[in-house]
């Protein structure tokens, strides 16, 4: 009986570790930004080059395409948040890179901010959502909603 018990409890246990969505936290120090949605970590010893998931800003650096509508405003805005040396709590999703072989990360800042959001509260960013990293699809889509209806933003300027 005893250990009928034990085995039913490590199973429950399991399983309910199982169907939680807790999504992986590290935490890293801001290299530098490069644009409004793509920044450089020292992440556990690492350089590495990560994007914003979610949100897309407009373009300041492609290579082949021109500097788009608000994309100056966004990137400033980031190089204001996210100055070099500054700590930040990175959170993973399903798919860990891009195909540019970037990490794929939401960035929160030590008071709480949630940087991937406030680019879209404050209307430096549309949403980009593409599965299977959508742990906050919906939410984006709200608040981009807010921000296009009250035209903050590049929803004013563009």
């Amino acid at each position: 009986m005893k250990r009928f018990l034990f085995g039913l409890l490590l199973t429950l246990t399991i399983c309910s570790c199982a169907g939680s969505k807790t999504l992986p936290n590290d935490i890293a120090v801001v290299i530098r930004v490069i644009d409004g949605d793509t920044v450089v970590l020292n992440l556990q010893g690492s350089t590495e080059t990560v994007r914003l998931i979610g949100v897309n800003t407009p373009e300041t650096v492609h290579p082949s395409k021109p500097v788009e509508c608000f994309g100056p405003e966004a990137s400033a805005f980031m190089h204001t948040l996210l100055q070099p040396k500054t700590k930040v709590r990175v959170q993973r999703d399903i798919e860990a890179r891009d195909r540019y072989q970037r990490l794929l990360v939401y960035i929160y800042l030590a008071d709480g901010t949630f940087v991937n959001q406030e680019l879209l509260r404050l209307g430096f960013a549309r949403t980009m959502s593409i599965s299977p990293n959508t742990a906050f699809a919906t939410k984006f889509a709200a608040i981009e909603t807010a921000a296009h209806q009250n035209r903050i933003g590049l929803w004013l300027a563009c």
